[in-house]
């Protein structure tokens, strides 16, 4: 016995509603992030420069904590002093041992400034610091022809 399908098999097609969605979905997401990966570079600081300078590799979490030259300290875009770091890094370390912190000095700052906000680090028992440096083909892309 032969048994025919009664059903009339159709192409479907391509589904441009799953699509749409997927797309917005990224488009949401890269516009997120590339919020978030603006917060520290609009902050206007000159890194000194090293021959050894690496390019960041950005560690999950990882707090940047940002000194000007006027010593003023900018932790996601939120200007704090001293004892408001201190806090900040206590409930840091109380919820996430451990935790890598990212000093970023402009090279004019001085010494006494990056040394405080190491000293506040080691209160609050942070003990994975790293400090941000420049290459030196980065730090000179503008020539003193360009200036002008």
């Amino acid at each position: 016995m032969k048994f025919r399908s009664r059903r009339i098999v159709t192409d479907v097609g391509f589904q441009i509603a799953p699509m749409i969605d997927i797309m917005l979905f990224l488009l949401c997401f890269f516009v997120t992030i590339q919020v978030y990966s603006q917060w520290e570079s609009e902050i206007e600081i000159k890194l000194p420069t090293a021959e050894t300078a690496e390019p960041p590799q950005r560690l999950p979490g990882e707090i940047i904590i940002n000194i000007r030259v006027d010593g003023t300290l900018v932790v996601n875009s939120q200007i704090l002093d001293t004892e408001r770091l201190r806090g900040l890094l206590d409930r840091l370390v109380q919820l996430f041992p451990g935790q890598p912190v990212l000093i970023r000095a402009d090279k004019a700052t001085p010494y006494e400034n990056v040394i405080g906000v190491l000293d506040v680090c080691r209160q609050a028992d942070l003990w994975n610091v790293s400090f941000a440096t420049a290459t030196p083909e980065t730090a000179d892309t503008k020539s003193p022809a360009d200036a002008g």
